[in-house]
């Protein structure tokens, strides 16, 4: 157990965010996926018993051109303070845009929540590890410019609100017959 997850923490809900940025990673990278869900067991093992998974975002870019749901319904949760920690397999998975990325680092600041990954446990009121997470941030962006970058090079056109418009028609109805 980390040093800085402290009892009020875990008094809260624990909120595993769960992102794949495509249509084809949804249908094609279903090891990601597991990978993903698995991080509920390393919440368990940190102390939570109270576990909210958010994965309404299956399938939605986090480079801030598409609406999120289940990222801003998170974010609310943190700020009315029910919410100890936000995990994801990688803070990456959160936002690839600096504004999303700012305001939830300063949200958990603001009501004391924790980050979470695979590897790390943040306390954003502690100046080392917001600026770990500036930088994670900073380097996710500069990450999704290289990737857009290469698109443009090689004439690929980018993703079209049909295409988004099927995905999250396809994810919900396999959520619903998996329910």
């Amino acid at each position: 157990m980390s040093d800085k997850i402290k009892p009020q923490h875990l008094e809260r809900k624990a909120i595993l965010y769960i992102r794949q940025s495509s249509v084809y990673q949804v249908n094609h990278n279903l090891e990601s996926q597991k990978l993903q869900y698995a991080m509920k067991e390393r919440l368990r093992q940190l102390g939570w018993r109270q576990i909210e998974v958010v994965d309404d975002d299956l399938g939605r870019s986090a480079a801030g051109t598409v609406t999120r749901a289940g990222f801003e319904r998170m974010v609310a949760e943190v700020c009315l303070g029910k919410v100890g920690a936000v995990a994801a397999r990688e803070v990456s998975r959160f936002a690839r845009n600096s504004r999303e990325w700012q305001q939830l680092i300063e949200v958990c600041r603001v009501v004391d929540t924790v980050l979470i990954d695979q590897e790390t446990v943040y306390m954003p009121r502690q100046s080392n590890d917001r600026l770990l997470l500036g930088l994670k941030g900073s380097l996710n962006e500069y990450e999704l410019d290289l990737l857009r970058q290469r698109r443009w090079k090689r004439g690929v056109p980018k993703p079209n609100v049909a295409n988004s418009l099927w995905l999250h028609l396809s994810v919900t109805s396999r959520r619903e017959n998996n329910a």
